[in-house]
């Protein structure tokens, strides 16, 4: 069941969970640094993953909303496992490159 807006809304300002998304964009920027120079939009997702490494405050923040959409997390709410938190995070990212 989805999360009511106001708990939607509660968690785009949870410090806690928002430390664990950008846990997550750190870990998908260390993948993105790391992948083949020829896949596909990888100059886009170096750009990226080069400013969520140098800011990962900022990026995190940005993905957020996002995130919370995501229906695994309107599922789960903060309390979704890590790995489930990984693929949302992926997603919204790519969604947004």
């Amino acid at each position: 069941m989805a999360l009511p807006y106001e708990e939607s809304a509660a968690l785009m300002r949870d410090g806690t969970f928002i430390s664990r998304i950008k846990v997550a964009c750190l870990k998908y920027a260390d993948y993105i640094l790391n992948e083949a120079a020829n896949t596909p939009a990888h100059m886009t997702r170096l750009r990226w993953a080069q400013s969520a490494t140098q800011n990962p405050d900022n990026v995190a923040v940005q993905v957020t909303p996002a995130v919370v959409m995501d229906p695994s997390v309107q599922d789960s709410g903060p309390g979704i496992a890590d790995e489930a938190l990984q693929s949302a995070v992926e997603t919204a990212l790519n969604k947004q490159m």
